[in-house]
């Protein structure tokens, strides 16, 4: 990958200024809906039916001109009707049911959007006490947990972020909040989720160790290229120790790993860098997660409509064998044989330059 592929340098639009809030009535009636609608009391309100079904958002080839736009002015307000903590094992133990869905960044190769036809912006859900009374009474049914996993030695684990990234959310209501104000407290479990967005916001929460915060990384030029509209790297290095002095739990994911000339020399520049960044303390609590890329052909598709330069290193045939989804899409991943040596030459260079750096797990 040569840096004349990365995205052009561009004034940074901003990331959420809602100009139309898209809602289900029954969550504008609720607490939540009512303030997330006064926090944006300019915008155009639109009832809908459901969050689920809005042509003018959800439709992929007509929408591609315009998927940035979209998720900058899009809001959509709606009722999570199925809670459920799906089992989960590699990250957490659980998936929590989501406060919201969507995002306002474009990550490249971000599996989300598929499921709402791609452009997906934030949907926040208003029914916020039945979401948190629910993971409450869940947490409670585990009990204590008696045999330490690669989640957690001693935690039950909910990632509360699956469909959205928790830090832009938190921008716009206090669903966020009130879930680690609710894991604070609760002994036998904790909080979870990844993100690509700097909040200093979240800093002022007390978390009192019971919320893990996953920052993703990947080297800067590769970000520059397929993370859009996030916080550059250098900015998640630099805030790791305070979110470690303000009471969190943290750790990085080093995902998606992408493969392109010169990827393991860029690695290895942002695993010296992440040791710079990092005091005594951080780095002793500090595990990862290592995910290699799994890119769609759906999704593939539409980024040649938008940004097709990422294109060039996510779509590589040479490198890939497709993969058939549980939900019948067609993925790609890297040729298993091909994908266990690239893992063991990150892995190495972890031990050589990041020893401190416990690897929760690689895939």
């Amino acid at each position: 990958m040569n840096d004349d592929t990365a995205a052009p340098a561009r004034p940074a639009p901003p990331l959420l200024a809602p100009s139309r809030i898209y809602l289900e009535p029954a969550a504008a009636a609720l607490p939540r809906g009512r303030a997330v609608l006064e926090r944006f009391p300019d915008a155009e309100r639109v009832e809908v039916d459901s969050h689920w079904r809005i042509p003018e958002l959800h439709g992929d080839e007509t929408n591609v001109s315009r998927w940035v736009r979209i998720k900058t002015e899009a809001l959509v307000l709606g009722v999570k009707k199925s809670l459920t903590a799906r089992p989960n094992g590699r990250s957490a133990n659980f998936i929590a049911p989501s406060t919201a869905n969507g995002c306002a960044m474009a990550c490249a190769y971000c599996y989300v959007p598929r499921r709402k036809g791609y452009s997906n912006p934030i949907t926040v859900f208003a029914n916020i006490e039945q979401i948190t009374g629910y993971v409450s009474r869940h947490i409670t049914r585990q009990g204590p947990k008696t045999e330490p996993d690669q989640c957690d030695e001693h935690a039950w684990v909910y990632d509360i972020g699956e469909n959205s990234d928790c830090s832009v959310d938190a921008a716009i209501s206090d669903n966020v909040r009130d879930l680690v104000e609710l894991f604070r407290d609760r002994p036998t479990a904790k909080a979870s989720f990844a993100t690509k967005h700097v909040n200093r916001d979240l800093l002022e929460w007390d978390p009192r160790g019971r919320t893990r915060v996953r920052f993703s990384l990947m080297p800067e030029r590769t970000a520059k290229l397929l993370d859009i509209r996030t916080s550059p790297i250098r900015e998640r290095l630099a805030v790791l120790d305070d979110f470690v002095a303000a009471g969190y739990e943290v750790h990085v994911n080093l995902s998606p790993v992408v493969v392109h000339d010169g990827w393991l020399e860029d690695w290895r520049e942002l695993l010296i860098a992440l040791g710079d960044a990092t005091d005594p303390v951080t780095r002793a609590q500090l595990a990862a997660e290592v995910i290699m890329l799994t890119h769609n052909r759906e999704l593939h598709e539409v980024n040649l409509g938008w940004h097709a330069k990422a294109e060039q290193v996510l779509w590589r045939p040479d490198l890939q064998e497709s993969k058939r989804s549980q939900g019948g899409g067609v993925n790609v991943r890297y040729r298993a044989g091909l994908k266990r040596a690239l893992l063991d030459d990150l892995l190495a260079l972890i031990a050589e330059h990041a020893p401190y750096l416990r690897v929760r797990y690689a895939f």
